[in-house]
């Protein structure tokens, strides 16, 4: 998969979302996760941006067996498709399906007995997710748990999650999902469980980017929510790396990427005027407003955690609270998301994550105030 923008006729040259970054480009050299070879691997969400990527850095690296769970028909068949032409055909099993299945993962595990998981696959457009809440809680944060679940029961060796910085203090439901998550992955257990905390990765479907370069194509105007809004961003080459990176390390809990890594935020606005200087066209920019969910700036480390010692060259150990009681919270978070009671899932939420702050939107749809019950 390209890293490059979709590029209007109007652009002089294709360039890469590296260059945008002022990044070095892409490695040359194919990446090789030590981990994997001879290793039986599931991947899931392995149709998606970051789940296709790290399933050929799979391929590449010698694994025995690579399983590609995804619940989208058509993800599924152009990663499979993908690693087909690469010749990578013999070492892939598509199934089709999603993370809640319980029955589909027992048998998955039972039949393939993969040893490490990387867990990829998530809901994660923020405004989208704060109109469907009980999507992103079901998959994000109930699938997470049942496939961790999975894997201890069955003996495999290591989970990675992929995580995002939207956890930290969350505003929208989505970000504190994937910090439910998060503590799923922190709770102890026979599995050893990592949680890789990452930020936007540039060009992703649905990020602002690609929004950014279709409405430049369109001749604009590109849309910034507001002046001073900034983010961390690191490229789909630069994300890989790092998930190589953790699972090479074999480091157990919460890890984030190095400043060194990162850099610092870039504001949303110079992306747009970086973008559109490279397209040679006069388009303007006009600044909207937030939408439900959005926060201006986002950190990867929230008041209460404490960064702790390197795990490997470019990811950190971070010391993160857990929620007290939470796998009977999780028991109840499932039975809310059974009854598709909205406002008892967002209690519990706010029991799980302490500095959730529900969206305006979210608020109206249960009735303010929404009260965490005792």
């Amino acid at each position: 998969m390209s890293s490059d923008f979709p590029v209007s006729p109007q652009f002089r040259s294709p360039p890469s979302w590296a260059e945008i970054l002022g990044r070095a480009p892409a490695r040359s050299a194919e990446l090789r996760i030590s981990a994997a070879a001879g290793a039986r691997i599931l991947v899931t969400g392995a149709g998606g941006f970051i789940g296709s990527a790290i399933v050929r850095a799979f391929a590449a690296s010698g694994a025995e067996q690579i399983v590609l769970l995804d619940i989208c028909e058509q993800h599924l068949f152009e990663v499979n498709a993908a690693l087909a032409a690469q010749g990578s055909a013999d070492c892939c099993t598509p199934i089709l399906g999603g993370v809640c299945d319980r029955t589909l993962l027992d048998a998955l595990f039972a039949e393939h007995r993969p040893q490490i998981i990387l867990h990829a696959a998530a809901l994660k457009h923020v405004p989208l997710m704060e109109q469907n809440p009980l999507a992103a809680v079901a998959t994000n944060t109930l699938g997470t748990a049942i496939l961790a679940e999975a894997a201890e029961s069955h003996g495999a060796g290591q989970m990675i999650l992929v995580s995002t910085d939207k956890a930290v203090a969350p505003h929208s439901i989505m970000g504190a999902s994937k910090r439910i998550a998060e503590q799923i992955m922190l709770a102890p257990s026979g599995l050893r469980k990592t949680a890789v905390r990452l930020v936007n990765v540039i060009g992703s479907p649905c990020s602002v980017a690609p929004l950014f370069a279709e409405q430049i194509a369109h001749g604009g105007p590109v849309t910034v929510t507001h002046p001073a809004a900034s983010r961390y961003f690191l490229t789909l080459e630069e994300v890989t790396a790092l998930l190589a990176e953790a699972i090479d390390a074999d480091a157990t809990g919460l890890l984030i990427p190095t400043p060194e890594v990162t850099g610092d935020p870039i504001l949303i606005a110079d992306l747009a005027r970086r973008m559109i200087a490279r397209s040679g066209r006069d388009v303007p920019i006009v600044f909207t407003q937030p939408r439900p969910g959005e926060k201006r700036d986002e950190s990867l480390v929230a008041p209460a955690e404490i960064i702790g010692e390197p795990a490997s060259p470019s990811l950190t150990r971070v010391k993160s609270p857990v929620a007290a009681g939470l796998p009977t919270h999780l028991q109840a978070l499932e039975s809310a998301l059974t009854a598709r009671d909205h406002a008892e899932v967002l209690r519990l939420g706010q029991r799980l994550v302490a500095d959730y702050q529900p969206s305006e939107l979210l608020r109206g749809s249960v009735g303010e105030p929404l009260a965490v019950r005792s």
